[in-house]
């Protein structure tokens, strides 16, 4: 596994395209339930921009899932997905994911814009070997098997694994991170622009977190592939991505490029979520969880989502939504009083210092 200072230097020689390959217009996600319409996904506008990696961070049952399953039109019944999505290919037209007929969203999905779901440990059919997992992949796209195994031979060697004991073993005959790593190159098997990743390190230890990250970071560089890591770990995924987009209420409260949200933190639940997450810089007496609870999707506050948890919020932030704004080039934040937020929830140790800032 290579240093992290190298890996350091790979990502500030990285330098994603301007243009987006996925935009996200206006994107929400309710659910009729007994009680009320429950709203998962709050009108949410959110680029992608061809190779970059995207972090989207926030607490459990902010939405980072749901926004996920929604970039693959995957939103399960009886969930209702409505604005849009527009993909970009390399060569050819955009593509409305979510105007697509059932059969040209199968082609999209895995070929065009791929997922890794959370937990690796479950995504394996028990009683198949790896390799049915990846026959069934190719024919259900209708891949020649013999280069589509070639393909499969060289991506589990790049994440350095044994090709034939990998695809000749039964999903319980691996470890957690082998898994993982089976499903990583199971997922870039078709050679999808875009890998989404929901929470892929989660069940797994800090060392073999560290390997996947490093992993990732050869394997976009190496394919050429754009993505969209979903984590609660905040600290984490500074690690890896270029940009971050921090989700609060099923709503994207902050966003802009690792290395500004690291040094300049504005929305005050940004800073909270950093404060509350362990982290080997920061003093242990210095960490404080956030109080309160995350609003009720069918009960969401009115003006600021996080008002009822903010120490800044007054009556403007009670009666009004801030909306996004930009208070520098490429970062935006919610927040009418970003300015005081600093003084209001002071950090004593710094984030994604070593990203390029983009």
């Amino acid at each position: 596994m290579a240093e992290p200072d190298q890996h350091t230097v790979a990502r500030d020689q990285r330098d994603p395209g301007e243009d987006n390959v996925l935009e996200m217009r206006d994107i929400s996600v309710t659910f009729d339930m007994d009680r009320g319409v429950s709203r998962v996904i709050d009108n949410v506008d959110l680029d992608l921009k061809r190779g970059e990696i995207m972090g989207i961070v926030g607490e459990s049952g902010s939405g980072k899932s749901m926004l996920a399953a929604t970039m693959l039109d995957a939103v399960v019944d009886p969930g209702q997905a409505s604005g849009e999505i527009t993909y970009y290919p390399k060569d050819g037209e955009p593509i409305e994911v979510l105007d697509l007929p059932k059969d040209e969203l199968k082609r999209v999905r895995w070929e065009e814009i791929s997922m890794v779901f959370q937990g690796a440990m479950s995504s394996f059919n028990p009683t198949m070997k790896i390799r049915g997992h990846f026959k069934e992949t190719l024919d259900a796209h209708d891949v020649d098997r013999e280069a589509g195994f070639k393909n499969a031979y060289r991506l589990l060697s790049d994440l350095h694994m044994d090709p034939k004991r990998v695809l000749n073993s039964y999903p319980h005959e691996l470890s957690g991170g082998m898994k993982q790593r089976a499903l990583l190159a199971l997922s870039l098997l078709l050679e999808p622009e875009v890998l989404v990743m929901d929470e892929p390190t989660a069940a797994l230890d800090l060392l073999m977190q560290r390997s996947i990250l490093t992993l990732l970071e050869d394997i976009q560089e190496e394919y050429d592939v754009t993505l969209v890591f979903i984590t609660h770990d905040l600290p984490l995924v500074t690690k890896l991505a270029d940009r971050l987009a921090v989700l609060y209420a099923f709503e994207v409260v902050e966003l802009g490029p690792t290395r500004k949200i690291g040094e300049r933190a504005a929305h005050p639940y940004t800073r909270a979520l950093l404060k509350s997450t362990p982290n080997i810089d920061a003093p242990l007496e210095e960490m404080r969880p956030i109080e309160g609870e995350s609003p009720d999707p069918i009960n969401i506050p009115t003006g600021c989502s996080y008002h009822e948890r903010c120490p800044l919020a007054d009556e403007l932030c009670v009666e009004s939504d801030p909306g996004r704004e930009e208070i520098e080039p490429e970062h935006q934040a919610a927040c009418f009083h970003w300015e005081e937020s600093a003084e209001a929830i002071p950090l004593n140790y710094e984030i994604g210092g070593d990203g390029e800032g983009k």
